[in-house]
């Protein structure tokens, strides 16, 4: 579904990769968590894949498709919540979301289904005809999530899409990403919520300074006994000593 072959960037004439030489694949039907430090090349990684950076090596495939070479039909296979959640602020919620079921032509009537249903898990349906500008931040990462979902995308990814979100509806995130998997999709997200990813991933991987530091399978680490939480701070470095 999802394939990332060595891929590079690097910034202005910076010597410095921000990602260095990053291949993983993904598979329909999984979610899989995306995980590093602060700086480690997260962001960087997901712009490039949802093509919003360019990149100078390798390439990416969403659902067999190129990033690089056919950027809209690639693009027309993803659904992105990014990490700032930047809308159309003047726009009511039913607006924004309708310009996005506009832009991948769905038809109305799978809108209003989808619209329908998402708006009842996230209790949005008071406010989907206010404009975006008066939604909280919370209230604003939601009606991200609808419009990134009312095409239906085989490739749903997600930039910490947790951070502002109370209890419930983390909750209701969660179960949506399942729902979404179970259909076929891939769910691909970043995340510092380490419990979060182990307990709701099929797979994640580590990426520390661009590069990756290894790929895991949560039912084997789970099976295992072994901590999600160790083994990142070992991969990134920062794993703390033991007392003697």
């Amino acid at each position: 579904m999802l394939e990332i072959k060595n891929l590079s960037k690097s910034y202005g004439n910076s010597t410095v990769k921000a990602v260095d030489n990053l291949s993983i694949s993904l598979k329909a039907g999984e979610i899989y968590g995306f995980l590093g430090s602060n700086g480690a090349g997260k962001s960087t990684t997901i712009k490039s894949l949802v093509g919003i950076y360019p990149f100078q090596e390798g390439d990416i495939l969403i659902n067999g498709i190129s990033i690089k070479t056919d950027p809209l039909n690639a693009k027309k296979q993803i659904g992105y919540v990014s990490d700032n959640h930047a809308v159309f602020e003047r726009l009511t919620g039913k607006e924004y979301v309708n310009h996005m079921a506009n832009l991948y032509k769905v038809p109305m009537e799978e809108v209003e289904e989808r619209c329908s249903r998402l708006l009842k898990i996230f209790k949005l349906e008071e406010a989907f005809n206010r404009p975006v500008k008066s939604y909280s931040h919370g209230m604003k990462q939601k009606i991200s999530v609808i419009a990134a979902l009312v095409h239906n995308p085989k490739l749903w990814v997600l930039d910490e899409p947790l951070t502002g979100l109370d209890p419930h509806s983390s909750y209701q995130l969660k179960q949506v990403m399942k729902q979404h998997a179970q259909e076929g999709n891939t769910v691909f997200f970043s995340s510092h919520i380490l419990d979060v990813v182990q307990n709701l991933c099929d797979r994640c991987c580590i990426i520390e300074k661009g590069k990756l530091q290894g790929v895991y399978d949560l039912k084997e680490l789970k099976e295992t006994n072994q901590s999600l939480e160790e083994i990142f701070m070992q991969a990134t470095g920062n794993r703390m000593e033991e007392e003697v």
